[in-house]
């Protein structure tokens, strides 16, 4: 059985082999006769408004609140939009830290970026080693989930080869001009939101036939006199993450128009948007089961609810709204890690020739995205509980980061003391640092014990590069 069991996985390994050697002949034939000058050839700025908005919600995965619900139910005691409220208004601190970085560095670099260039290059390259874990590790469960949801509709179909087939589409949609990304996640993420709209129609209706709290318009699932504040800081410990993808949109500042503007702007309109979303599907959600414990699985809740309120076929719809989320979340979140190598390698924390590398023609890291499709592979041997711990590790960091670099910045080297701006400068980077030091307190012991030991790699690493190789990692000058 273990002879059979090796050659299995080798076979299957050789086949995926197969597919990336069909992927490589495919981009020697795309890179023929383009001239390639490293660090000379840029990323190309073509991204709009509209389309920073519908990336980031494309990352942030909508329909990700009804998954969550059931456990965020029963942790915050059938509170759950009044969580989503406070995780909300919580997060646009963070946010707003984010917005003044993008004016002060506009790179594609984002969180990495800003702390070399506001604290110390050292400090900045661990935060960015950090923040790959969660760039790095999103695909990957996307790619899981999505693996589960196509076995349990062709269970004839082995979960791997799902999977496979998920990593080979979206780094080859990866390969191609930015705005190719993003057209293709506008589709997935209408296509969410038209099912979010169809749910809150069909809600309605069972309100007004009877169900839940029998009312459509109620305030019981923001307040109600018994409940606990400490349980609704409990439930926004775990929505935080739900927010993912407002930071996100930073790494694709160099291919924005106008990105001093645009960025900033489309920050807090994917924080709105998607907490818009979030709060209104889980009012509904809320408003028609009260009582958690009527699930027979709160951490598999989405499939019973839509089947209650909509029948097998609405449960149908259900699902193929879920693998768009994961495919949408998968393809723009390949995009972020691939910018953000690109700008560690462009800024010579990795090997400039292969990391700092943009084709000429397609205007897309190349290599980059050919490397986070094999390393993806990996979510052929990972469960998603070790994959979301990597996860939270690298967002808290890079959040706890871009709030102290705005005090950094603007405190420390703009001396910017007047009265008036010490809350922009001061207060609202504070207040941002407070939320997430409180969800690093509420932060899973294996999440903590993952992320220091690949921090402690990264600082390994470091050392190598400054005592080994000598290399001068200076401060950046960012001139646009």
């Amino acid at each position: 059985m273990g002879v059979c069991s090796v050659f299995s996985f080798g076979q299957r390994l050789g086949n995926i082999v197969d597919i990336f050697r069909i992927v490589g002949i495919i981009i020697r034939i795309v890179n023929k006769g383009g001239q390639v000058v490293n660090g000379k050839t840029e990323l190309h700025r073509s991204l709009k408004l509209w389309h920073i908005v519908v990336i980031g919600l494309g990352y942030m995965a909508p329909m990700a609140v009804f998954d969550t619900f059931g456990i965020v139910a029963e942790e915050t005691g059938g509170h759950v939009p009044a969580a989503y409220a406070v995780t909300l208004l919580a997060i646009l601190f963070t946010a707003a830290s984010y917005g003044k970085m993008v004016r002060v560095y506009p790179s594609a670099g984002t969180a990495y970026t800003y702390t070399q260039g506001s604290i110390h290059p050292y400090a900045g390259f661990l935060v960015g080693w950090a923040s790959l874990l969660d760039y790095l590790f999103l695909p990957m469960i996307n790619a899981l989930l999505t693996g589960v949801y196509l076995s349990s509709v062709f269970p004839e179909v082995p979960t791997h080869w799902w999977i496979v087939g998920f990593i080979l589409l979206i780094t080859l949609l990866n390969v191609f001009r930015v705005t190719v990304t993003a057209s293709v996640n506008s589709i997935l993420v209408l296509f969410q939101i038209s099912v979010v709209i169809v749910f809150a129609g069909l809600a309605i209706r069972g309100l007004m036939h009877g169900g839940g709290f029998e009312q459509v318009i109620t305030v019981r699932p923001f307040f109600s006199p018994d409940m606990s504040f400490a349980a609704l800081l409990a439930g926004a410990s775990i929505l935080c993450f739900s927010f993912l993808g407002f930071d996100a949109v930073t790494t694709l500042t160099e291919e924005t128009v106008d990105a001093k503007k645009t960025i900033p702007r489309g920050i807090f309109l994917v924080a709105l948007a998607g907490g818009a979303l979030f709060i209104t599907a889980s009012y509904f959600s809320q408003s028609l089961f009260p009582d958690a414990s009527v699930f027979s699985d709160p951490e598999a809740a989405s499939a019973e609810i839509a089947l209650s309120i909509g029948g097998t076929i609405f449960q149908l719809v259900f699902l193929a709204a879920a693998l768009s989320s994961t495919l949408a979340s998968g393809l723009v979140s390949v995009t972020s890690v691939t910018r953000l190598l690109y700008a560690m390698g462009r800024d010579g924390y990795l090997p400039r020739k292969w990391f700092g590398y943009i084709h000429p023609r397609l205007k897309t890291p190349l290599y980059n995205v050919l490397l986070v499709g094999v390393l993806m592979l990996a979510a052929l041997k990972l469960d998603l509980l070790t994959a979301t711990s990597f996860i939270n590790f690298g967002a808290l960091i890079a959040f706890s980061f871009v709030n102290i670099s705005v005090i950094a910045h603007y405190v420390w080297r703009q001396k910017r003391l007047r009265v008036a701006d010490w809350w922009r400068y001061l207060l609202s980077p504070l207040i941002g640092a407070s939320f997430v030091g409180f969800l690093w307190v509420n932060l899973d012991i294996k999440s903590m014990i993952l992320g220091l030991m690949w921090s402690f790699v990264g600082l390994i690493y470091l050392l190598y590069l400054v005592k080994v190789k000598q290399t001068k990692l200076e401060r950046m000058k960012f001139d646009e």
